[in-house]
């Protein structure tokens, strides 16, 4: 009877045992595949783009939490902090500032959309119409000025003595064969200036709201090369993990591709 009673109690103790390693085995894989990356982005484009990749990314058994922010400053912070697995919300010359600044620990690892800035005119139908000493608009703050003066340079109307620096300022400007007289402007208020000015470098978030189209409505505009291009982001230490490498790819499939193109028109554009 004792020896039967230990047997009994020998085989529940095992079973219990594998049970309960069957029982981690299952909630570790649980973790696993319920666990949600959380994206941080900005509210507009970079958030419906998003959407759009949680959408695909499901069907791949990966979860984005898409997580808006309302400025450029927290999503890196949130990053940083571990609040937030990745980001996808600025361009490259952006988080090399931060970086550069703040001392973060970020690191982009792909492309995704541009929000091309572009110049636009009242008075002039092309590029071959600016007239000597035409008054033209740019931001006055030094990365979307240096991206209005590398647009000109694009357009042929100046040249900038290091090239393709997005570092570039006014008083960086070798050649300016128009004599082309420069305003500094608020980002914000250039799309209101076009009466005032003859020709005026607007950043997209600030066109589209004043009815203007980047790809319709500009003399010139940038391509998906421009080094404004906007990049998404995680920490270093994980720069090489294959999750986040994967969201990256379905960001920049052909499905997203069609969906940047159909839902905004050419306003915003892959830059992948």
């Amino acid at each position: 009877m004792n020896v039967s009673v230990k047997k009994v109690i020998s085989l529940a103790l095992i079973a219990a045992t594998c049970i309960f390693a069957a029982g981690c085995g299952s909630s570790d894989t649980a973790d696993t595949t319920k666990k949600e990356i959380k994206v941080g982005v900005t509210a507009g484009p970079h958030a419906e783009v998003m959407e759009e990749v949680a959408k695909e990314a499901a069907k791949q058994g990966i979860t984005l939490k898409v997580v808006e922010f309302n400025d450029y400053v927290q999503p890196n912070k949130a990053l940083a902090d571990k609040d937030l697995d990745m980001n996808s919300m600025q361009h490259q010359p952006y988080l090399d500032n931060v970086i550069k600044k703040q001392g973060l620990k970020l690191t982009s690892i792909g492309k995704s959309i541009i929000l091309p800035m572009a110049a636009y005119s009242h008075k002039y139908k092309s590029l071959a119409d600016v007239t000597p000493g035409a008054k033209v608009a740019i931001p006055n703050d030094p990365t979307n000025g240096a991206r209005a003066l590398l647009l000109l340079q694009q357009a042929r109307l100046i040249t900038l003595k290091n090239g393709n620096s997005v570092d570039a300022s006014v008083t960086d400007i070798v050649e300016n064969p128009k004599n082309l007289q420069f305003v500094e402007l608020d980002a914000a208020q250039i799309s209101r200036s076009l009466d005032d000015t003859d020709l005026a470098c607007v950043n997209t978030n600030y066109a589209i709201p004043a009815g203007l189209n980047p790809q319709k409505d500009s003399l010139i505009v940038e391509d998906k090369n421009s080094p404004y291009a906007n990049v998404i982001v995680v920490r270093d230490e994980d720069a090489n993990n294959e999750t986040y490498k994967k969201v990256v790819a379905i960001y920049q499939s052909e499905a997203i591709k069609k969906f940047i193109e159909e839902h905004f028109q050419g306003t915003i554009l892959p830059a992948f």
